[in-house]
């Protein structure tokens, strides 16, 4: 067996959801991270011709099934974290805001915190600011021990999928928006010399995100200036978001003949939906967030993209 000691730092606050739906550090997001970018490598490995029954099989048995007949697996994979807090980000304060164009009559400015992050959080009629809808979220800059075993015959693809994850994972609720940023310190991970990286007109032939999107000029990926804290990062990033999904106008309502460019950033939109695609499809946000730390101590954002079919 492979064992890792791991040091997990967030950069930015974190909702982990316990069963109050409380902050609070727990393995199963973890393992849930693991394994979304174990299925990145494993599709890179293989030139991205994929069988997606090969690749459930083998994954069920690396990181277990739960079945009710029969086909019953352990995991092989072990997590343990160093302790189980619960997150101490309790008062959030009204935040930063941005403006928006498509909120009101004429655009308002709106909590660019609120923006990112609803659901977790949520509007303070009160105090006219963003608040955290449940008592609890993990602040930025905790640490914790992270502990994993696995076999030495996995070492290889779940190594590549930590690396990967540590330079573009992200944790809980709205973690696609740049919330729950982490970083993982240690365990002699491999680098990232060559990025998972496929033609994003191609990655729209599957249903589920296995490659960052590169067209003619290179990645998809872009990065943003350097900042003292997350929120003033946090900020810039809603406003890039605003700005890319307002720049796409709609020539249609809803029940659209066809999709439109905007739609393929996220779906369903609200007054706009698509005929095709039905009202229950879904398609996450494809343009993902990530918050890093910067040499000078400091933070920076990465922008990148991962494209694939709605479902």
């Amino acid at each position: 067996m492979i064992r890792k000691e791991l040091t997990v730092h967030f950069n930015t606050p974190a909702f982990l959801g316990n069963a109050e739906q409380n902050g609070q550090w727990r393995t199963p997001p973890f393992k849930h991270l693991l394994r979304e970018w174990w299925r990145v490598a494993w599709a890179e490995a293989r030139g991205f011709n994929i069988n997606l029954g090969e690749m459930r099989r083998t994954e069920g048995r690396l990181f277990g099934v739960a079945a009710d007949e029969g086909d019953t697996r352990k995991s092989q994979v072990r997590i343990r974290l160093g302790r189980w807090d619960i997150g101490k980000e309790k008062n959030w304060g009204k935040g930063l805001k941005v403006f928006h164009p498509e909120v009101g009559k004429n655009g308002i400015s709106v909590g660019s915190d609120l923006y990112l992050g609803y659901g977790p959080l949520t509007y303070d009629k009160n105090t006219k600011g963003t608040r955290l809808k449940a008592n609890a979220g993990i602040q930025a800059g905790e640490k914790n021990d992270l502990k994993l075993a696995y076999p030495s015959t996995e070492q290889a693809m779940l190594d590549r999928a930590l690396a990967l994850a540590s330079a573009f994972g992200a944790l809980g609720g709205r973690a696609r928006n740049g919330w729950g940023s982490l970083e993982l310190d240690g365990g002699d991970l491999p680098g990232l010399d060559q990025l998972p990286l496929r033609d994003w007109r191609e990655c729209l032939t599957l249903e589920w995100a296995h490659a960052i999107g590169q067209d003619e000029n290179g990645p998809l990926i872009w990065k943003t200036g350097h900042f003292s804290n997350w929120s003033e990062l946090m900020k810039i990033l809603a406003k890039l978001k605003i700005d890319l999904r307002t720049s796409f106008t709609f020539n249609s309502g809803n029940n659209a003949h066809r999709p439109e460019p905007r739609h393929w950033l996220s779906y369903p939109v609200t007054n706009h939906s698509v005929r095709s695609w039905g009202r229950d499809a879904r398609l996450p946000n494809t343009l993902r967030f990530k918050v890093r730390r910067a040499d000078n101590g400091g933070l920076y954002g990465v922008i990148f993209h991962m494209p694939c079919k709605p479902p």
